[in-house]
């Protein structure tokens, strides 16, 4: 819980140091604009378990950069929900007050905007107070009719700049029934007509677009790809991914820093996620047209600046707060040590746990299959709570056991290899390599109970009914037939098994090796 800090003295010294990362020349101001972006903030209201982060430290950091800066804009590349109690508890109504406050100008839908279904997402977007653009997606079959502009001009200093909001193919990704309505179109020809159309007909200056496709998600279109293969697209700032793209690194640099089809330098942009950093880019307007860079830097929210208090994002988190500290202290279980996210123990638990959950539904189960997106955040070492719990695995799905044909299995290992594997159960071995030498990877060997996939054969497999929609570009499992179905939440699910079932007063543990391995040339 954020708690107010109302001495002046503390309040004063944090403006000073955020002031200080921020000053500027006033006689500079009206030739300069600064964008401040975030991305995949992902319901994270307070700092997380690693300090950093938190919506009161960004309040400090762009209170200072607007008492600095004379034009100053605030946008948000998607993801603003999903993934902390916040969104469990209350359905994204905390984080659209948040963002009201923090004084987002404009936004764009991120995939887990749709988690609650369109209707719900229709409800709680009438909270926010943020310009919200989709070029690509056709609304007016849907609950968001009227909500979204295709682009939009700002003016700052005499120049026109140009907005568009590009999204991604929700099939997929999006789960069915969730988007119904809604018209995708294709993400390149869609910028580059806009794009043009802004810059011939309406005379902007610039072109900045608000992307929530992933930085270079191959197969499919991410920023890099659309940096590549467009016209009069000046700036990408981007989210998705989860990419920190990092300008004081070398590779940050080169990733940020891309050519057209004009051969003319387009900055790309992304912040990582979970309010971590946030992203600061300054456009020197009398260079628009002439070859000038933009200057860009990632600035951590951390606790430098924890002697900040706004009065109003105060209170509007203390209305919601109570009830997620509640759930962080009914406790459920332990570790015998700390499991982070990308933690393969925490991976393969969840994975064999699934497993074990299927045999129970159905009797029989050949493998299990997790993927790595469901686990959003890890557990402290010793005593862990419900809160937890749900933080660890916040998405609504459900344990799903299906049969699916041995050929259209081999097509989803294919899939899982393409990101370095996903979480499996501990009778299966996966190898992968890479296709024709490129980036791109595909499933070599995979054995499960020691024996090769037969093609002919039809597996019995446990996942969540997310994967077995056809969900993270799964479709082979969207082909089998479902069997099984838990009529509980995998969060609920995982409680039980704590609190009442074969996991009670057991420690978690999980197996450490990776089950997945790449092929040694």
């Amino acid at each position: 819980m954020i708690q107010p800090r109302p001495s002046a003295i503390a309040i004063l010294a944090a403006s000073a140091i955020a002031a200080a990362s921020f000053t500027s020349c006033k006689e500079q101001a009206d030739n300069k604009l600064v964008i401040l972006h975030t991305n995949d903030t992902h319901s994270q209201i307070e700092p997380g378990r690693d300090g950093l982060g938190g919506v009161m430290r960004r309040k400090a950091v762009i209170d200072s950069v607007r008492a600095a800066e004379k034009n100053v804009m605030v946008v948000d590349a998607g993801d603003a929900v999903q993934g902390t109690l916040y969104f469990y508890l209350y359905g994204g109504a905390v984080e659209q007050e948040v963002m009201n406050i923090l004084g987002v100008d404009t936004r764009i839908l991120g995939n887990h905007e749709f988690d609650n279904g369109i209707d719900s997402l229709a409800s709680v977007l009438k909270l926010s107070q943020a310009e919200k653009l989709a070029s690509n997606y056709k609304l007016d079959n849907t609950p968001l009719k009227g909500m979204f502009k295709p682009y939009s001009i700002k003016e700052f200093g005499g120049k026109r700049i140009g907005f568009i909001g590009l999204n991604l193919d929700p099939d997929g990704i999006i789960s069915k029934g969730n988007y119904d309505g809604l018209e995708f179109a294709p993400i390149i020809a869609s910028a580059n007509l806009l794009a043009e159309k802004l810059k011939t007909d309406d005379k902007v200056d610039a072109v900045i677009a608000l992307t929530h496709i992933g930085y270079n998600p191959s197969p499919l279109v991410g920023d890099s790809a659309l940096a590549a293969n467009s016209r009069n697209i000046d700036i990408i700032i981007g989210g998705h991914s989860h990419d920190t793209i990092d300008p004081a690194t070398a590779k940050g640099a080169t990733r940020s820093r891309m050519t057209n089809l004009d051969g003319k330098e387009v900055l790309v942009v992304q912040a990582g996620k979970a309010g971590r950093k946030l992203g600061k880019i300054e456009i020197n307007l009398d260079s628009l047209g002439l070859g000038g860079r933009p200057k860009y830097e990632l600035i951590n929210i951390d606790s430098r600046y924890d002697g900040y208090n706004d009065p109003a994002l105060s209170s509007a988190i203390g209305k919601y707060s109570a009830g997620a500290d509640s759930l962080m202290h009914l406790w459920v279980g332990s570790t015998d040590k700390k499991l982070d996210a990308d933690n393969m123990e925490l991976l393969n638990f969840f994975s064999d746990y699934i497993y074990d959950r299927g045999k129970e539904l159905i009797g029989k189960v050949d493998l299990a299959i997790a993927n790595k997106g469901g686990l959003r955040d890890g557990l402290p070492q010793g005593k862990f709570s419900k809160g937890h719990i749900i933080n660890m695995v916040p998405f609504r799905n459900y344990i799903t056991v299906i049969d699916v044909k041995g050929s259209d299995l081999r097509g989803v290992f294919d899939v899982m290899a393409k990101t370095d594997g996903n979480g499996v159960s501990h009778n299966v071995e996966a190898v992968y390599d890479t296709i024709g030498g490129r980036t791109e990877y595909h499933a070599t060997s995979v054995l499960i109970d020691g024996k090769p996939i037969d093609d002919s054969k039809t597996y019995r497999v446990a996942t969540i009914d997310y994967l077995a929609n056809g969900g993270d570009y799964m479709k082979g499992l969207a082909r089998g037939a479902k069997v099984a179905v838990s009529q509980n939440a995998v969060f609920d699910d995982l409680l039980y098994y704590f609190t009442e079932g074969k996991g009670k007063d057991m420690p978690l543990k999980g197996s450490p090796e990776n089950r997945w391995s790449i092929l040694k040339h």
